[in-house]
């Protein structure tokens, strides 16, 4: 699977590489600096190339369309209401396919475990970035300690510089925001 598989690890790798570089700011080599952006460069383009496998596993209309007419079509394929609110605005295509299958694991969480019967979705642009949020009605609590899914998010948001962030109180639902650069 390349979720859970070669992609986590490369994403694993990516992170590493990045703390060695912080590390460099502290204790400066030029050496171990060039051999460290050599490696995150390596795994850069790996990823890219490995994204570039999955996108035939991703829905055409993404790459067609756009991410808010793909987002449409997922809410049509949901086991419960999904109100989405998308601007219809293109973005790079990393861009799009990460904020696509944040909305796609946020989505299957809210069905398998949060026992939603109704979710919000929206996606706008937003001080140079892409904000993508998910609120559903669910049981709330969700545990990024718990699952491999939240943490498999948060880990690809992070190999593109974005960030995640999750409310969850028990009895209150989940919001699940996800902010991508994009300039």
């Amino acid at each position: 699977d390349l979720h859970d598989g070669a992609q986590a690890r490369l994403v694993f790798a990516l992170m590493s590489v990045r703390r060695v570089r912080r590390g460099l700011a502290e204790h400066p080599d030029a050496e171990l600096r060039a051999a460290a952006d050599e490696a995150e460069e390596s795994l850069r383009l790996a990823l890219e190339e490995l994204r570039g496998i999955a996108q035939g596993i991703h829905p055409a209309v993404l790459t067609r369309e756009g991410l808010g007419p793909a987002l449409s079509a997922l809410a049509k394929e949901a086991t419960m209401p999904v109100v989405v609110a998308a601007e219809a605005r293109r973005y790079d295509s990393l861009v799009e396919t990460t904020a696509y299958f944040t909305v796609c694991e946020a989505l299957s969480n809210a069905a398998k475990h949060a026992r939603a019967r109704a979710v919000s979705v929206s996606a706008r642009h937003q001080d140079g970035r892409l904000v993508v949020e998910t609120v559903d009605d669910g049981v709330g609590g969700a545990d990024t300690a718990r699952g491999t899914g939240l943490r498999g998010l948060a880990d690809r948001l992070a190999a593109v510089d974005g960030v995640l962030h999750i409310h969850s109180p028990a009895g209150g639902g989940t919001r699940i925001r996800a902010e991508l650069p994009c300039g």
